[in-house]
């Protein structure tokens, strides 16, 4: 199965919260994993946020980032071309979503994704209307 995961989805794998162990099922079960260029920098900023905060210690965020950076690795990296751009405009012109969302959106769908992962339940609405089967985490 090719799975594309937004980084609200992926960063379930680096922080326990609900939706954690469906994400790990979910990598498991994936033959091939993507994610967007974007995605690395949107959880890297979600993991400072928990840190600055003091929801993690500076040992978890370096496992965290670590875990992380091994995971991106192995994955397909899907760049910002003129064709994403295209179809994150029309994502956006048809769907209440923020520009992020939307750039998640229409890389999975640039990939031929065959599920899309997201825990944002507007972001995979968009997904549904470009066509792609989506997954909820």
């Amino acid at each position: 199965m090719k799975a594309f995961f937004d980084s609200s989805a992926l960063a379930k794998r680096y922080v326990m919260e609900p939706g954690s162990r469906a994400v790990e099922e979910l990598c498991q079960q994936a033959s091939l994993l993507a994610v967007s260029v974007i995605c690395v920098p949107e959880i890297l900023s979600a993991l400072n946020r928990r840190l600055r905060e003091r929801f993690l210690s500076p040992r978890e965020y370096r496992a965290a980032k670590r875990h992380l950076l091994a995971d991106i690795q192995d994955a397909v990296i899907i760049n910002l071309t003129p064709e994403v751009m295209a179809s994150a405009t029309r994502v956006l012109e048809k769907n209440p979503v923020r520009a992020m969302d939307a750039l998640h959106v229409a890389c999975a769908e640039a990939w031929g994704a065959e599920v899309f992962v997201s825990a944002d339940v507007r972001q995979l609405a968009a997904a549904r209307n470009t066509g792609l089967r989506t997954r909820s985490v």
